[in-house]
């Protein structure tokens, strides 16, 4: 299934993407798993969005690659993403291009590879991860627009007072590398302003009207929880910042808590069938090791062994299909 999804994979990639060559196999290793946990930790402490990092199954394997890691991540669908990868391509290709260097002892010698990369699939993990149905929920770390201010007047005047009201603040959060944005065109309404803001994501949005002018307050609204609050103006920019690293964390647990309850341990293959369609997500199974099991739930039920995690603990268990031994649970779902 290889057709244009937009931003999952489109005609043309848009790549991060990065390329080592190294001396020896412990360097070119030890760069290859660097780049997964620097991955990772973009996609959670950034955008938000957990993830699970592991190795691939050999079939799952980048071609030519004698590992390949990996962050996966759950979209709201049940479905898993593929969200980054770093390969450990050992000298396969070194010797497929005649790529070598000039070792301490003045010998000729292949180099150790790896190639890492992540896409604009990135955005769509974040679209899918976070937003809801009034629109994009965005992480305030990547949000574009952190804060809007939406005055509330009746004629020139009463615009006049509140856009000189608020002029100290928001130079005040400017200061604080908050970005911001004064919103007091006259050609849409404000619940118009509102519900607009609301689709594109921003993190929080702040309306003033007369009633806030007489009482010293503003309005804040939050874009991931669709709460309000009228707050004295007094003191308004640290809340703001506290504020901004409160969404960010909020929107991250919440995925991480949806992702927590959408990971079933599953032993009979039976049950794995029947959880797949009903609940979907994320399966920990045990898997004997071998391509033909592995091809044989793909085919059978279009799920795919996402990853082998990282810190998936040695337990004695039966293959789900074939009863075969097994000594650790591997991460299975269906993907995009």
């Amino acid at each position: 299934e290889m057709r244009t999804r937009m931003f999952l994979r489109t005609a043309e990639f848009l790549w991060q993407e990065g390329h080592t060559a190294h001396a020896t196999k412990e360097e070119a290793l030890e760069e290859a798993n660097k780049m997964v946990r620097v991955y990772a930790d973009f996609a959670q402490n950034w955008m938000a969005v957990p993830v699970i990092m592991g190795s691939k199954s050999e079939s799952e394997r980048f071609a030519g690659a004698l590992e390949t890691f990996t962050i996966e991540a759950l979209m709201q669908d049940g479905k898993a993403l593929q969200a980054g990868t770093s390969h450990f391509l050992g000298q396969n290709f070194a010797k497929a291009f005649d790529v070598q260097f000039t070792n301490a002892e003045g010998k000729l010698e292949y180099v150790w590879a790896t190639s890492w990369g992540v896409s604009t699939r990135l955005m769509g993990a974040l679209i899918m991860a976070h937003s809801d149905d009034n629109g994009l929920v965005l992480p305030p770390k990547l949000a574009p627009l952190q804060v809007v201010i939406v005055p509330i007047y009746k004629g020139a005047e009463g615009l006049k007072i509140i856009s000189d009201k608020v002029q100290g603040l928001i130079e005040k959060l400017r200061a604080k590398g908050i970005s911001v944005k004064y919103d007091d065109r006259d050609t849409q309404k404000p619940g118009w302003k509102f519900a607009d803001y609301e689709l594109k994501g921003v993190p929080v949005r702040l309306a003033m009207g007369e009633r806030d002018l007489e009482n010293g307050t503003i309005e804040v609204a939050r874009r991931d929880t669709l709460t309000k609050e009228t707050l004295p103006l007094e003191g308004i920019v640290g809340h703001i910042e506290k504020l901004l690293g409160d969404i960010q964390e909020n929107i991250y647990k919440k995925a991480l808590d949806f992702r927590n309850s959408m990971i079933t341990k599953v032993d009979s293959y039976d049950e794995f069938k029947n959880l797949l369609e009903s609940k979907g997500g994320f399966f920990l199974c045990h898997w004997d090791g071998t391509a033909e099991t592995e091809e044989k739930i793909k085919a059978d039920t279009k799920a795919t062994i996402r990853c082998i995690p990282f810190d998936s603990p040695e337990e004695e268990g039966k293959d789900m299909v074939t009863g075969k031994p097994s000594h650790r649970r591997v991460l299975i779902a269906k993907a995009y």
